[in-house]
């Protein structure tokens, strides 16, 4: 069977995160809707993560099979984008080789956290909103551990189905986002959940002077999500890119 890849952006709000649930509106249950419509045959997909409710998706990949090769996937991305309503965007639909798979073949994901950091009446469904005085500065020297890190439990969501807590991070810095805000910048070979929203919110107790970077390196030890901090606002988040050996998006 043939197997394509979708390209896709969405703003997480209106979504209970990605993965579909029993009684909840999902990203993944509004394409597969939309998708069986179009290929007239129930047609699942698989995505590149699981993003929870709340957080938008600048790039998202997914993966499904067809019966039949697709003759026309311009009329398939215009099909899916008049069906799933303004907060969806697929950019292309492209067929990958049958054995790709958009989850386990993807080698770096990178997300994006934006903080404002004056008042604004535009961007704060889409952002948050920093309290004065954070040292970005000694954020940075904290992000900096976290390259140097392997164990990531202390960041993990409680009670969840991951098999291990081990993760590569090549990157971790804040950024400059525009004249009025940050943003930090994350990449690694994986995720777990809720993990960027904790290692934010432990970098913003560092630059709000609660703690130290040699605190930061007892709370990683501790392999404990308790000792970390609090789990920053879901808005603000961004799936940012997904990468793969073989697939390049347009």
């Amino acid at each position: 069977m043939p197997r394509y890849f979708i390209d896709l952006a969405y703003r997480g709000l209106p979504f209970h995160g990605w993965q579909i649930q029993p009684g909840e509106v999902t990203v993944q249950q509004t394409i597969e809707e939309a998708l069986s419509k179009l290929m007239r045959t129930p047609t699942p997909v698989t995505g590149a993560g699981r993003t929870d409710a709340g957080v938008n998706a600048r790039r998202m990949i997914a993966h499904f099979d067809a019966a039949n090769p697709i003759a026309d996937t311009d009329a398939v991305v215009r099909g899916l984008n008049a069906m799933c309503g303004r907060d969806i965007a697929v950019r292309s639909i492209r067929e990958v080789h049958p054995e790709a798979h958009a989850r386990f073949d993807a080698t770096s994901r990178t997300y994006h956290y934006y903080a404002s950091l004056r008042k604004t009446p535009f961007f704060h469904t889409l952002s948050w909103q920093a309290s004065k005085g954070l040292d970005f500065e000694a954020m940075n020297r904290a992000a900096e551990i976290l390259l140097s890190t392997s164990d990531f439990a202390s960041f993990a969501k409680l009670h969840s189905d991951a098999k291990t807590t081990i993760c590569r991070v090549t990157e971790a810095e804040w950024r400059p986002a525009g004249s009025e805000g940050m943003v930090f910048v994350i990449t690694a070979d994986r995720f777990l959940r809720n993990m960027v929203r904790a290692v934010v919110g432990t970098l913003v107790d560092v630059g709000r002077g609660k703690l130290s970077a040699i605190q930061l390196r007892d709370i990683i030890d501790a392999r404990n999500r308790c000792a970390a901090g609090t789990s920053m606002p879901p808005q603000a988040l961004y799936l940012w890119d997904v990468k793969y050996p073989y697939y390049s998006p347009d």
